[in-house]
């Protein structure tokens, strides 16, 4: 079993244990809007594109309502088996499906106080080192300082190259893969000119 197919089952898992109706990271979607929006994106490939492309986000919004109105159990089961046969996300699950379905997982577990992160086996946080490395390029792009991820192991990115400054990010790469996609819910170690930091961490890191 691959790591994103083990990440959509306990992912799955964590949906079920908190409910519909629970918050997440994803701004004000419940755990049913984040269901919908993944239901929408394996199995909806006339609207999906709406997801990137702010043209057609009125049509996904609408699909994506809609989808949210079938019962939580068939929205659970249709995550829980992945996309279907003649779905072009099915032979690339492996690899297209990682980040998505753990960075939605944690969503879940990080959108109540309380949460603690997860021990990873190291080869997963590996798998993500290079998943963090290429989205950092992208999220931390409008920094004014040059941004650097690094881990504690000695590992370390160069994302963004800014003359003036340096501002660099250190945890786990499963930590700094969360922060690249947005989220504030994390375990990071900053160092550089606090103004800077401040900079970096204010970022819209949005893609």
């Amino acid at each position: 079993m691959s790591m994103a197919q083990r990440e959509r089952q306990q992912l799955v898992e964590a949906m079920t244990a908190a409910g519909p109706e629970a918050p997440t990271l994803c701004g004000e979607w419940t755990v049913r809007d984040l269901a919908a929006h993944l239901v929408v994106r394996e199995r909806r490939p006339d609207a999906s594109p709406g997801i990137m492309l702010k043209p057609f986000a009125g049509y996904l919004d609408g699909v994506q309502s809609k989808t949210a109105r079938k019962p939580f159990p068939e929205l659970l089961e249709e995550i829980r088996t992945g996309p279907p046969w003649w779905s072009p996300l099915r032979p690339v699950d492996a690899i297209v499906n990682l980040t998505e379905m753990f960075v939605h997982h944690e969503d879940i577990r990080r959108g109540t106080p309380g949460w603690e992160p997860r021990e990873l086996p190291a080869a997963d946080e590996d798998a993500l080192w290079s998943f963090a490395r290429r989205m950092g390029r992208r999220a931390y792009r409008r920094s004014p300082v040059t941004v650097v991820l690094a881990t504690s192991d000695g590992k370390r990115a160069v994302v963004h190259s800014k003359p003036g400054g340096e501002v660099t990010l250190t945890g786990k790469p499963s930590e700094l893969l969360l922060h690249a996609f947005g989220r504030d819910e994390v375990r990071l170690e900053t160092s550089g000119d606090p103004e800077a930091v401040r900079a970096v961490l204010g970022l819209d890191r949005s893609v």
